[in-house]
């Protein structure tokens, strides 16, 4: 019998992943793009056909022309992501291949963005380092001033393996109360002393509010003209889940305004975010470019969990992390 190819259609896929199918006699062709390149998608859908596996690592949808393309022996996908809304789901079920995700094994680098960002948008890195940068470094009492952390309310949108990451991080700082909002209770929540409330009260009564939520058709736009205007003046923004969580525009409006008080983003839509875009012009707007799990320890392990599960599925079992 002949080995088993897999098509790994991003790049940049670590050495360690390769590693682990090499080790169980699988074949694999690393598409030598990078999913920022103009015509990425155009040159992968050329070269797709005829492979037992995929390694879905790019942020572009996979569709039900893309499973076409790749022809019907195709049997196991993976993400190397938490993250699974550029999938047609409805669409791979209904021609039976399983989808894995690497969720767990980000979560404590996520978590660390999340609160780097949460303490840079607080204390103004952003502004200051802008004025260093002008030669503008100013004295005083009144010279950039922030938010503190200790005896503050931090709402966290979705309590799942990365907000829980996240408030253990925070307990440290001195947070007087925890809030999340999500669809169900989460047993670990009593543990953590996190409290479940609504998502109005959340961002009504939060110091900083932090998304950690799966991006779906409920919480597309979630963050927008309205429920901006629920939170506090003195309110810090954290996005470490998806871009598209936000209304931008709203946002945009907000921070200039002085509604909100600032903003730490890891995700942006569109990504990369256009260099004219108008939050760069914000001095409290501080975004980085989705370096979430971009520990060189954390990408290693998504790799090789994402070999993983497409080598379980080639011999018939459940995946290391099955989506459905």
């Amino acid at each position: 019998m002949s080995p088993k190819r897999v098509l790994i259609v991003n790049g940049s896929y670590p050495v360690a992943g390769l590693d682990i199918f090499k080790k169980n006699n699988v074949e694999t062709e690393v598409f030598p793009h990078m999913d920022y390149e103009q015509d990425f998608m155009e040159i992968l859908k050329q070269n797709l056909n005829g492979y037992d596996g995929l390694i879905w690592n790019t942020k572009h949808r996979l569709t039900a022309e893309i499973l076409d393309l790749a022809g019907p022996q195709l049997k196991a996908i993976s993400a190397m992501a938490s993250g699974i809304d550029n999938f047609d789901l409805d669409e791979l079920k209904k021609r039976g291949i399983p989808l894995g995700n690497t969720p767990n094994v980000l979560n404590n680098a996520v978590a660390d963005i999340a609160v780097g960002l949460l303490i840079s948008a607080a204390r103004k890195f952003k502004e200051g380092v802008s004025m260093i940068e002008r030669n503008e470094w100013k004295f005083g009492v009144q010279w950039i001033l922030g938010q503190d952390i200790a005896g503050s309310t931090v709402g966290i949108i979705g309590l799942g393996g990365i907000g829980q990451a996240v408030v253990r991080r925070l307990k440290g700082f001195d947070v007087s109360r925890f809030l999340y909002c999500g669809r169900s209770d989460k047993p670990e929540a009593k543990l953590l002393g996190v409290e479940r409330v609504p998502l109005q009260e959340l961002l009504e009564e939060s110091d900083f509010v932090v998304l950690v939520c799966p991006l779906t058709n409920e919480t597309r736009h979630l963050i927008n003209a309205d429920t901006l205007k629920m939170m506090k003046k003195n309110a810090v923004l954290v996005n470490i889940a998806r871009g598209e969580i936000i209304d931008h525009v709203a946002l945009y409006e907000a921070l200039k305004n002085e509604q909100i008080f600032a903003a730490g983003l890891d995700v942006v839509s569109p990504e990369p975010i256009p260099a004219d875009h108008p939050l760069l012009t914000l001095p409290n707007c501080y975004i980085i470019p989705h370096l979430g799990s971009a520990t060189i320890e954390t990408r290693n392990k998504m790799a090789v969990n994402a070999a993983k599960n497409i080598i379980l599925a080639f011999e018939g079992k459940s995946m290391l992390y099955p989506t459905y």
